[in-house]
């Protein structure tokens, strides 16, 4: 990917129509960050769990979320390119932020990406070099075609019902998931991987906790946080990262 010169943000875990979240109070944080983002900013990385769920048909999407779409709208039309990583709330993404929106939807697991000369690993975090079965073997069904097919003959109330109750029973809170990968298993990824490759920056959601790790590998590890009370978020402009949220803000 050639690199345009201006700012790229990175985002995740803002978990839009969080079911704790009446008020709205998300969106709006989001919405306003949005607004925010420099006239230069050249790329935005939308890291996974945008939304708290997100089923997608041919003909329908879930409802509300207009303003933020708007914005989303604008930036594209501005010229910043934006790109949707699929998170494990937001994963049943088809075409419609590609053809309405002109994002690209990246499936995989992870991407790398250089930026001004320095590369980077990114993605939402929830896959990689997971040690508990069942949390890989839920990430295989969850995103097996066979599957999301056979949901999806369901009646359209039934699977939004289901998602929103899966989304807020799996959700992340002070006590964590039963199963899940850890953030252990995300460093030894990023250690193994950054000595294997020739990577400056990891940088992850998922863990809803803002943090950065110097590895042994010499690659820093930036994993995000969520938006439950304040947006959180990265930029990088090719003179180091920035922090918006994070305890240490700029490394």
């Amino acid at each position: 990917m050639p690199t345009v010169p201006g700012r790229y943000y990175f985002v995740s875990d803002v978990h839009l129509g969080a079911s704790g979240d009446t008020e709205g109070c998300r969106e709006r944080l989001f919405v306003d960050f949005l607004k925010s983002l420099p006239e230069n900013t050249a790329g935005l990385f939308l890291l996974g769990d945008i939304f708290d769920f997100w089923v997608e048909y041919r003909d329908v999407v879930p409802r509300g979320f207009t303003r933020v779409f708007g914005e989303l709208a604008r930036l594209s039309d501005s010229g910043c390119k934006i790109w949707f990583f699929k998170g494990n709330h937001d994963y049943w993404v088809t075409d419609y932020f590609r053809k309405e929106l002109g994002i690209t939807v990246v499936d995989e697991p992870y991407e790398i990406v250089d930026l001004f000369g320095k590369r980077f690993c990114i993605g939402h975090g929830d896959s990689l070099n997971c040690s508990d079965w069942k949390a890989r073997l839920v990430f295989r069904m969850f995103r097996n075609k066979f599957l999301i097919a056979v949901l999806k003959a369901l009646p359209t109330h039934c699977i939004f019902k289901f998602a929103r109750w899966w989304s807020s029973k799996s959700r992340k809170s002070a006590d964590g998931y039963k199963f899940d990968v850890t953030e252990s298993d995300i460093k030894a990824f990023a250690e193994n991987f950054g000595r294997s490759e020739d990577i400056d920056y990891f940088i992850f959601g998922h863990f809803h906790t803002p943090s950065c790790t110097v590895l042994e590998c010499g690659a820093s590890l930036y994993l995000l946080g969520d938006w439950a009370t304040l947006a959180n978020s990265l930029y990088f402009s090719g003179n180091g990262i920035t922090g918006l949220g994070f305890p240490n803000s700029q490394i």
